[in-house]
């Protein structure tokens, strides 16, 4: 039976430090990092995360500051703001709050916020020092697994890693994480699983990470003994919450796993709580 990596446990490890760490700032007279949220509209799941961002930082002694706009601002208008909250010398971090309503691109947005203030690592030229091995601040639920593996006490190097999904804040980041770390790296998505091969990589991953939010796609009778599990995935399903693993049977063969909920979850705010507090030390 699998050993559980609980993520509030590491989480509150690192929270423990953080909160240390800010108090020393505040003593030597810096003052406190500042968080700004952009949010659009009233998503009911983007309210539960602000309201899990906005209690992580005043746990911290973080200021959190939520910046709300009704859904019918434009992307110009959106720019506009963003590039005051990068010239306003009291906010050392920004995101934006994802989904956003159609008419948005959210890509092209987190292009606008500077490199310097961009507490989710998902800014082109922030990827691009993770690409290079370089980078300080990476996408929270990618720092958040590469946590969670450290915390199994695993050595990455050399093993067989397979990355299910491959999403600009997930997948793709935590490849290059894990190439960094001299794993031997496979990212696979919809099409590998279209030719049905999804199967196989699943198979021969010794380290095994799924981010696709798709219900149970992976079977657990597919997982090798004694890999290390991490289920990304948050689904209902059947009334109730489920990863996108198949928890039951794949905790009789691996040697670690991420329950869901409670796994990779608990850790992502902890981890933009930590790129905010590298962001304001510069």
């Amino acid at each position: 039976m699998a050993i559980l990596l609980d993520g509030k446990n590491v989480a509150q490890s690192i929270k423990d430090g953080l909160r240390r760490d800010v108090l020393s700032l505040k003593k030597e007279g810096r003052g406190a990092p500042v968080l700004a949220c952009v949010a659009v509209g009233k998503d009911p799941a983007s309210a539960v995360y602000i309201r899990s961002q906005d209690a992580a930082a005043r746990d911290l002694g973080i200021e959190y500051r939520l910046i709300s706009f009704g859904e019918d601002i434009t992307q110009e208008g959106l720019v506009s703001e963003i590039r005051g909250l990068n010239t306003d010398k009291g906010i050392h971090a920004v995101m934006i709050q994802s989904p956003l309503p159609k008419h948005l691109d959210i890509g092209k947005l987190v292009g606008f916020i500077l490199p310097a203030k961009d507490a989710e690592g998902i800014h082109p030229e922030n990827l691009g020092r993770l690409f290079l091995g370089q980078g300080k601040i990476a996408p929270p639920t990618a720092a958040a697994c590469m946590e969670l593996l450290r915390h199994s006490g695993v050595k990455l190097f050399g093993k067989e890693a397979v990355v299910v999904g491959h999403s600009n804040i997930v997948g793709k980041p935590l490849s290059l994480m894990l190439l960094k770390e001299f794993a031997t790296t496979t990212v696979c998505h919809i099409a590998t699983s279209e030719a049905g091969k999804l199967r196989d990589h699943v198979a021969r991953a010794e380290i095994l990470i799924v981010a696709v939010g798709q219900a149970q796609l992976v079977k657990g009778s597919w997982i090798k003994e004694g890999a290390v599990v991490l289920d990304v995935g948050i689904n209902r399903a059947g009334g109730r919450i489920v990863g996108d693993v198949e928890f039951d049977e794949a905790q009789k063969r691996a040697a670690y796993i991420t329950p869901v909920p409670g796994g990779v979850g608990p850790l992502t705010v902890t981890m933009l709580m930590r790129n905010t507090v590298e962001l304001f030390k510069g």
